[in-house]
């Protein structure tokens, strides 16, 4: 038992944890999963411009990533296929149709500008050990925008899950800078694959959406599908409408499909059938419409962390702000450093501290006598002197002095100084040159990422109003079976979604789904839609006999509420119903048994005169004669 505890309480929760942070769920700071950030990492230390073997990435990628070849693969062709940070040669696959990429050794890959200019900068990049401790590896990438939310990210851990859906580029920026100006932009959708989307039901990326595909239907006898939802392929869209057509639910008379670079798939419409009627049917049971559950989930300061799409622009704005900083400090300490040991050249050569060292004969008074050299100079340093800086100089060729420029160094250093002064502008104004930045990249790349996705708001598709009623529901009475599947007398015509009320000979009644094949006694009272509309108008006139006293009676009701597949009882107990009518203007017939001293063996009586009730009710008592036989015939004018 304590083994159990101890595999549960710690081995099963470090899984659990390793899972959740280093494998399925990515982080806020740079929109990856571990993988994808070691894939990345190791295109920029392979970056030479040119393309790259995958499987020579995927075998460098290798000594960061302990998951096998086919993982970093896999990942890799699927990050490729977003078309942000990485730039394909070969086959890698279609998203559009769902081929699959070739084998790694045939495709080739490289790092796109955009990776660079949003990614890469190692200097204020936190490293840690990789798995193995030979290699270090990225924490996070100082991303200067919101990659979750502008690539997606999908992703199953132990006991939780996320959902993050693709968004537009270019709208993305825009709400950053929107959040560094003090204003808010609401952000949706936009995915690779273009269709429809409707986002009422967003809630800030945490809800769903209803995504369709984009069809052609000025054609009244064929439909065109010109783009697809999210999450589908041309090979299962196109199963998904072949199995409808099987199934009765849309009439059609063929497919083809003539997709290449663009999603054609034309749909021929049956004889009689036309593209108006059909639409609904083709949103309702094929892929043509699909709800997708979102779920914002993310690691954050270590943990995973429930996320709305504005705190996401929150958090990257915050971020984009303290980045930009970084490297802004990063390059002002880089100027500095520069202009400090082009303030020592100038000084070393102009001043001709060179030629102290000549009479020296140690190593230390050289040192000495150059340290010396500068001590009436120190005023025009930036910083002490080092010992590094002395070396630096005293590894001066003799012919860089003697060609040495020194206007040309001054140019140098008034540049430097002029960045310098830049830089600190910029400290001081920190927002507005984030600001600058996020409209530079959308006005550099902008271009390549216009919306896809048509934002539209759709009409609720009721499957049971889109079902066609091309079943004939019928009913046999020598056997008393009913059902689509059963040879008789047919009544009317349903869809395998229509619910139909059904009395039988005993009193009892029951809704159910249009039935296949099942059995409700060889004398039927009743059946008929059970749709709220058709059942609430209907008036059920049953007139009974009770098997104590023999009395007829009559009850007149509406069945108003039900639940499916629920035995009820239109008659009380110990009853037998002799009729059932739906009609309203008809008179009961009633036939008395005959018996000594009895005169009126039939009375009339108009159903009109009687109550309508409610089910659980009993009814009326017509007379306190045992009845022999009763009908519904109409009354006499």
């Amino acid at each position: 038992m304590a083994y159990v505890n101890k595999l549960f309480n710690t081995n099963f929760l470090e899984y659990a944890s390793y899972v959740i942070k280093d494998r399925a769920i990515p982080h806020i700071d740079d929109g990856l999963k571990p993988v994808q950030r070691r894939i990345l990492h190791t295109l920029f230390e392979m970056d030479d411009g040119k393309f790259h073997k995958v499987a020579n990435v995927v075998g460098a990628t290798m000594k960061y990533h302990p998951h096998g070849d086919m993982s970093i693969y896999s990942a890799l062709v699927m990050l490729a296929n977003k078309d942000l940070f990485i730039d394909r040669q070969g086959n890698f696959g279609n998203i559009y149709t769902g081929d699959e990429a070739s084998a790694a050794r045939y495709i080739e890959c490289r790092l796109l500008p955009l990776a660079k200019d949003i990614l890469y900068n190692p200097e204020i990049t936190a490293y840690d050990a990789s798995y193995d401790g030979r290699n270090r590896e990225p924490v996070t990438f100082p991303a200067k925008m919101p990659v979750l939310l502008v690539q997606g990210a999908e992703g199953i851990a132990v006991g939780m899950a996320t959902k993050i859906l693709p968004h537009n580029f270019v709208e993305v920026l825009e709400a950053v800078v929107g959040e560094l100006q003090g204003e808010q932009h609401l952000l949706y959708p936009d995915f690779p694959t273009g269709g429809l989307v409707d986002v009422t039901e967003y809630d800030n990326g945490n809800g769903k959406v209803l995504v369709r595909a984009k069809l052609d239907t000025k054609d009244p006898k064929r439909i065109v599908i010109k783009e697809l939802p999210f999450g589908t392929t041309t090979e299962s869209l196109i199963n998904s409408i072949e199995n409808a057509a099987r199934k009765n639910k849309i009439k059609i008379s063929g497919i083809n499909d003539f997709s290449a670079e663009n999603v054609e798939i034309e749909i021929k419409l049956a004889r009689g059938v036309h593209t108006k009627d059909t639409l609904d049917a083709l949103y309702a049971f094929t892929d043509c419409e699909q709800s997708i559950a979102v779920n914002l989930l993310v690691i954050k300061d270590g943990t995973p962390t429930q996320m709305t799409i504005t705190e996401v622009i929150q958090h990257s704005a915050k971020r984009l702000v303290e980045v930009l900083t970084a490297e802004l400090k990063l390059e002002e300490k880089h100027l500095n450093d520069r202009l400090h040991a082009r303030t020592l050249e100038q000084i070393f050569v102009e001043k001709r501290i060179y030629k102290k060292i000549e009479d020296k004969k140690s190593a230390d008074g050289v040192r000495k006598a150059v340290r010396d050299g500068f001590a009436p100079f120190a005023s025009q340093l930036m910083r002490e002197i080092t010992e590094d800086d002395i070396e630096r100089l005293l590894k001066i060729p003799i012919r860089r002095i003697s060609l040495y420029d020194i206007n040309r160094a001054k140019e140098e250093m008034d540049e430097i100084r002029t960045r310098l002064k830049e830089i600190k502008k910029h400290l001081k104004s920190i927002v507005k040159y984030a600001i600058r930045f996020a409209e530079g990249i959308i006005d550099k790349y902008g271009e390549q990422y216009q919306r896809r996705t048509e934002r539209v708001s759709f009409e609720k598709v009721d499957v049971r109003e889109a079902a066609q009623r091309n079943l004939k529901l019928c009913y046999n009475k020598d056997t008393g079976y009913l059902g689509y599947e059963v040879s008789g007398n047919v009544l009317f015509d349903v869809s395998q979604y229509d619910r139909v009320l059904i009395i039988r000979k005993t009193g009892a009644y029951s809704v159910v789904n249009a039935p296949e094949k099942e059995f409700v006694d060889k004398n039927m009272l009743y059946c008929g839609f059970a749709d709220k509309e058709t059942v609430s108008s209907v008036v059920f006139s049953v007139v009974y006999r009770n098997n104590a006293t023999g009395h007829p009676y009559l009850k007149r009701c509406k069945i108003e509420q039900f639940i499916l597949n629920k035995g009820y009882s239109i008659i009380p107990d110990n009853c037998v119903p002799l009729k059932l009518t739906t009609e309203e203007d008809v008179a009961v017939v009633v036939d008395y048994k005959p018996k000594p001293r009895l005169k009126v063996l039939q009375e009339t009586f108009s159903v009109k005169d009687y109550l309508v009730k409610g089910t659980k009710a009993a009814g009326v008592r017509l007379a306190n004669k045992e009845v022999k036989s009763a009908k519904f015939a109409k009354p006499e004018s």
